[in-house]
């Protein structure tokens, strides 16, 4: 098994849930960190939402991680805090801001393929 650490980003998330991370199939990931940082001139929300593999045969739900976490103007929250997720093939992590052209997104992951 190889273990292979990657920086996955998504500048100027949506306003309604998108994918910043997909897991590839044959691989196993865990999320050791995840940053959101305002880069509007105002305060802002957003969400990190975990969408599980319903084709794996496992009963998990989809959840959020933050929904609608308060993020200052020119802030940023360290959503993470030390926990690690694992996220299974085709599991996702998607993210929500609730302004345009607001929210970067920073994701440090390690793929184990």
């Amino acid at each position: 098994m190889a273990n292979t650490f990657k920086l996955k980003t998504d500048a100027n998330s949506s306003t309604s849930l998108s994918a910043v991370y997909t897991v590839p199939s044959s691989t196993t990931a865990i999320v050791i960190g995840c940053t959101l940082s305002n880069t509007s001139g105002n305060a802002i929300t957003a969400d990190v939402k975990i969408v599980t593999n319903s084709s794996s045969g496992e009963n998990g739900d989809d959840v959020y991680i933050v929904k609608g976490a308060p993020i200052p103007q020119g802030g940023s929250l360290e959503v993470m805090s030390g926990n690690k997720i694992v996220l299974e093939a085709a599991d996702a992590l998607q993210t929500l801001s609730s302004a345009s052209n607001a929210l970067d997104v920073v994701l440090s992951i390690m793929e184990i393929t």
